[in-house]
């Protein structure tokens, strides 16, 4: 099982030397089918809230090159096969650092509890924002409720046409050489 503490540790600085920031960092199973694991790195650009392809390739390379470096030292870092997967945080962007809670405030949101959490285990409704680490929530059912945010599993945006408006567009480049052609109609 892979350190994810010592992972973010190894990450980040390399995303910071690009100019972006950490959003998360994940192992899970590899979608390949092939019984391996992937590590998922989500950045974001702060000036746009997004990475665009080259700039995850930027990060996939200084990322695999420092995870390279270091287990030729003998850091073992992930055991097993695995994969690395770099990505911008989308549209309906997970929620994981105190920032995202007040930055997102005003959307909808879905959020899961840890298993230990006493009381509702998932949360859906309105983001109201964060106040020291307790993170406040409108939910459908419960009302108003505040949770702390390490009880927190899991936290996402869910899409909606509101959240589309507060989002900047995604990066059009290529978008111009878009071929429109006229398809003729069978007589």
């Amino acid at each position: 099982m892979a350190d994810l503490a010592r992972l973010t540790e190894v990450i980040e600085p390399e995303a910071q030397a690009l100019g972006f920031e950490l959003v998360r960092v994940k192992m899970m199973p590899s979608e390949a089918g092939d019984g391996g694991q992937a590590l998922q790195i989500m950045a974001e650009d702060p000036a746009t809230g997004q990475l665009v392809i080259d700039q995850c390739a930027a990060l996939s390379r200084r990322v695999s090159d420092r995870i390279d470096a270091l287990e030729e030292q003998g850091e073992v870092l992930i055991d097993g096969a695995y994969h690395l997967e770099v990505s911008s945080p989308g549209i309906d962007r997970p929620l994981t650092r105190a920032k995202d809670f007040a930055d997102w405030a005003g959307h909808e949101t879905k959020i899961a509890m840890t298993k230990g959490w006493d009381g509702q285990r998932n949360l859906r409704g309105l983001l109201k924002g964060i106040d020291g680490d307790m993170v406040t929530i409108e939910d459908r059912k419960a009302g108003e409720v505040s949770v702390p945010r390490d009880q927190i599993h899991s936290a996402q945006l869910v899409l909606t046409d509101e959240l589309i408006a507060a989002t900047q567009p995604l990066d059009t480049s290529g978008a111009d050489e878009i071929v429109e052609t006229e398809e003729k109609a069978d007589d």
